[in-house]
């Protein structure tokens, strides 16, 4: 008994040895799971599924050799067994690990074969992304290829232009001297012309002169009023704004010929005593003005436009620091034709006036200079006013004797053209000076200033006669009417007052071409038209005695100057876009 009792321990415990060792190499075999590769992609479960590799070789051999042997109750037991064994561990182990998915043989063979059929796919595609790759490849290599010859052609033509430009180039050297002289004979040409022209309104002038049975009136110029026998300069003309003349601006008393204007000069000509032409009637505009034709004068803008006295030409003034002359009507020549143009000044132009016989050109410049031009020595400067601050007009005396020009210090000043000095400062405006005028067939001067007042002066005796207060902003610009007694005059704000000068306390009429500025105001010759020219771009026509305005679209930009021609049918504008419009 003791020796089965043994047996029946030791057959126990090589039992339980062999369990504990199945035991142990199962769960070896659990914790060799399956990687997460193996999970399907389209499945994609939130924890990681262990797939135990079954020792199915081991199984088979154990069944194989009990079937050999015959033992087929043995075979029953084993495998209840093995079976039980197995599922037990193995149940206990995923439940540990918090795996509830028992995978087995046919499960890891679907997952292996929906992985392996998943890289197969990707494989395809794979291989369809590298054929398109390739195409692509090829396209884009045909397509350099296409554009390297292209950009060698391209680079072929370039060197061909290149050579080209340099003989033209050349070419265009040798012809220069060739054009210098064209140019230069064309100058001439028109100096000449010019020259014949002038010389033949001489000839007319005497010739009228000569048929003209009325005396002049030299008596008249030899003989001025008893009041010229007192100097310019005495106690009456400082009585009227004493505190002006005596504390003048501090640039004044360091402008040049300031000592020449208290005392007079024995070379000094003496203003005459004018009085007013005869007061002609012209028709007026009885069907609105169109835009007739332009003249590219200038690229940069024009400051001041003035027509000729006698003949339809019209001098520009310009910031490319030029002058010019332009044709605007004449009889089988071009309309619009450059006659003569000018250069000395070194700062912009401001304005440009003709002289009374046509014969000369003043202009005025941001240089501190008043020049004066010659026609007749093909249109160079025979003289130079200088001064210490900007000029911003000027205006001759009907005598053609005197030169009036205004100044950003606050004053104006007559210049005695015979003596070339300064024979009269005008000091009372508070602001600068922005233009100066003399009326019609007179002595009077009229001035207007950024203080918002214009002024009425005795050019005889440098008194100011008038003051006209009115405008609520800094005026630009006044004129006055050829009958000489109407003035208007325009502001920043375009608000343009008409004044009578007989009654300079109140205007008698205000016309509202705002919002933007007004530059500039001409009357025609009829004074019942006046032309305004506003920064808006439009010239707006007033009838002076109804106060209806019309407007003129014409330019790209503000417009800085208009003028009348000598019928008052048609109206010059020139403005900041460099064009000279003609309305007809």
């Amino acid at each position: 008994m003791s020796v089965r009792r043994t047996e029946r321990a030791s057959e126990v415990f090589s039992e339980e040895a062999m369990r504990s060792a199945e035991e142990e190499a199962f769960e070896e075999m659990l914790m060799e799971a399956a990687p997460p590769t193996a999970v399907s992609r389209n499945l994609r479960p939130s924890k990681q599924q262990i797939v135990p590799k079954i020792p199915e070789a081991v199984d088979d051999f154990l069944r194989n050799v009990l079937q050999r042997a015959g033992l087929g109750r043995t075979m029953i037991s084993f495998e209840e067994e093995w079976y039980g064994s197995a599922q037990k561990l193995m149940t206990q182990t995923l439940r540990r690990a918090g795996v509830l998915l028992v995978p087995d043989a046919l499960t890891h063979r679907q997952l292996i074969q929906a992985q392996l059929d998943t890289v197969h796919r990707d494989t395809d595609l794979l291989r369809q992304e590298v054929l398109h790759a390739g195409e692509r490849l090829l396209r884009t290599q045909r397509e350099r290829d296409f554009y390297r010859l292209q950009y060698q052609r391209v680079a072929e033509h370039k060197s061909r232009l290149m050579e080209d430009l340099h003989q033209l180039k050349k070419h265009l050297q040798s012809y220069r001297p060739a054009l210098r002289r064209l140019e230069d004979t064309i100058q001439e040409a028109l100096r000449k012309k010019m020259l014949l022209s002038l010389k033949k309104d001489r000839v007319q002038n005497s010739k009228a002169l000569n048929q003209d049975t009325e005396a002049p009136h030299s008596e008249d110029t030899r003989a001025p009023h008893s009041e010229d026998t007192r100097s310019p300069h005495s106690e009456d003309t400082r009585a009227p704004h004493s505190e002006d003349t005596r504390a003048p601006h501090s640039e004044d008393t360091r402008a040049p010929h300031s000592e020449d204007t208290r005392a007079p000069h024995s070379e000094d000509t003496r203003v005459p005593t004018c009085s007013r032409g005869p007061e002609t009637e012209h028709e007026t505009m009885e069907t609105p003005l169109s835009l007739s034709y332009s003249i590219r004068a200038h690229k940069l803008p024009i400051s001041c436009i003035h027509l000729h006295p006698r003949k339809l030409i019209v001098a520009s003034a310009s910031d490319d620091r030029s002058w010019r002359l332009w044709l605007l009507q004449a009889h089988g020549e071009k309309v619009g034709q450059m006659v003569l143009t000018g250069e000395g000044h070194s700062d912009w132009l401001s304005g440009c006036s003709f002289h009374p016989d046509g014969g000369k050109l003043a202009t005025t410049s941001g240089d501190s200079t008043v020049r004066l031009w010659d026609f007749s020595r093909g249109g160079g400067c025979v003289l130079t006013l200088s001064h210490s601050r900007p000029t911003w007009g000027c205006c001759f005396h009907s005598c053609g004797h005197f030169l009036a020009s205004c100044y950003a210090d606050r004053t104006a000043r007559l210049w005695d053209l015979s003596s070339q000095r300064c024979t009269l400062t005008l000091r009372r405006h508070t602001a600068s000076v922005n233009s100066v005028c003399f009326l019609p067939f007179s002595d009077l001067l009229l001035t207007c200033s950024a203080d918002k007042t214009l002024a009425l002066w005795d050019a005889r005796l440098g008194v100011c006669t008038a003051i006209f207060q009115g405008h609520q902003h800094p005026c630009n610009h006044s004129t006055c009417s050829m009958a000489g007694h109407t003035v208007a005059s325009c502001d920043s704000c375009g608000i343009i007052n008409l004044w009578d000068i007989r009654k300079p306390a109140v205007s008698m009429a205000t016309v509202d071409a705002g919002p933007r500025a007004a530059n500039q105001v001409a009357f025609s010759p009829s004074g019942r038209t006046l032309a305004v020219a506003c920064s808006d771009g439009l010239v707006r026509v007033v009838e002076v005695d109804s106060l209806v305005s019309s407007s003129l679209p014409g330019h790209r930009d503000s417009v800085q100057s208009v003028a009348f021609d000598h019928r008052g049918g048609t109206v010059l504008s020139a403005g900041s876009d460099g064009l000279i419009n003609v309305w007809a």
